[in-house]
């Protein structure tokens, strides 16, 4: 996990023009290579979105196609070779505001207990007092199920709980908006159904923004209201779809079982099988 940027209240960094709220992430026309032996080795091709508040996007491609690389170049982590990223209306270099990034690896400190390592960001930056960042660490991991754990040390805790503790420790910070890079690929699927679903509640809830990278077809179709199917290296957009499925998706076994969720299941695999082909 990776914090980025101070915390503010969620939604409140959006800002408005002319009557219209910003969305809080646009991405215009971003291209970024590595040097290779002397030569650039284009990863992101000429690629260009734009995440809304409040929405949920989640983004498929083939193994090796930048995905990573994007998201690492939107949070500040690299910097594109060409294009503009603006951020709440404004063209950021470096690492934006209010953003919070999460890693596939919960990447816990060993020696500190769950609250201890929820609190980190909020110590490390000095957004809060010391018992202010305690009782803000212990609510949210309350929120995230792990009542009665705050004490446990990670060794402790099983692969779904420490993923919830390393979600809580971004959460914390009230980012405005979240990106995160296959962070419950390794949990078993009971897990990874109901950290989904409470990602999802509260991402809703706090009127945040939320990017999600995945290797998982039905956790993308599942989570949001958008998947965006990349192409292979350099990466460019293939295909976007908006997904139908309301709001309110309580029931992640029920919603995986609906004719309209294995539509949206096919036809991205579909898109994929091209794309790999």
């Amino acid at each position: 996990m990776t914090d980025v940027g101070n915390a503010k209240t969620a939604g409140a960094a959006s800002a408005v023009a002319g009557g219209a709220v910003v969305p809080p992430l646009v991405v215009e026309h971003v291209s970024k290579g590595y040097e290779v032996n002397g030569e650039i080795v284009p990863v992101i091709g000429d690629l260009s979105l734009t995440l809304r508040e409040g929405e949920i996007v989640s983004i498929v491609g083939p193994s090796g196609c930048g995905k990573t690389t994007l998201l690492n170049t939107l949070c500040g982590l690299l910097s594109p070779d060409s294009g503009r990223i603006r951020w709440h209306g404004r063209e950021v270099t470096g690492q934006p505001q209010n953003v919070g990034y999460m890693l596939q690896k919960d990447l816990l400190l060993p020696w500190r207990t769950a609250l201890d390592n929820a609190m980190l960001g909020l110590e490390i930056r000095g957004v809060a007092a010391a018992a202010e960042a305690e009782d803000r660490s212990r609510a949210m991991l309350d929120q995230l199920g792990l009542h009665g754990f705050a004490d446990h040390y990670p060794s402790t805790l099983s692969g779904g709980m420490r993923q919830r503790v390393a979600l809580a420790r971004t959460l914390v910070h009230e980012p405005d908006v979240l990106l995160l890079d296959e962070p419950f690929a390794a949990l078993d699927f009971q897990s990874k159904l109901l950290i989904e679903n409470d990602t999802a509640s509260l991402v809703r809830q706090g009127r945040r923004s939320l990017l999600l990278i995945t290797h998982d077809i039905e956790e993308a179709v599942s989570l949001a209201d958008r998947v965006i199917v990349l192409s292979k290296r350099p990466t460019r957009i293939k295909a976007v779809y908006d997904i139908a499925l309301g709001a309110e998706r309580t029931d992640m076994i029920g919603l995986r079982q609906s004719p309209e969720f294995s539509h949206y299941v096919r036809r991205i695999w579909a898109d994929l099988d091209v794309v790999l082909q």
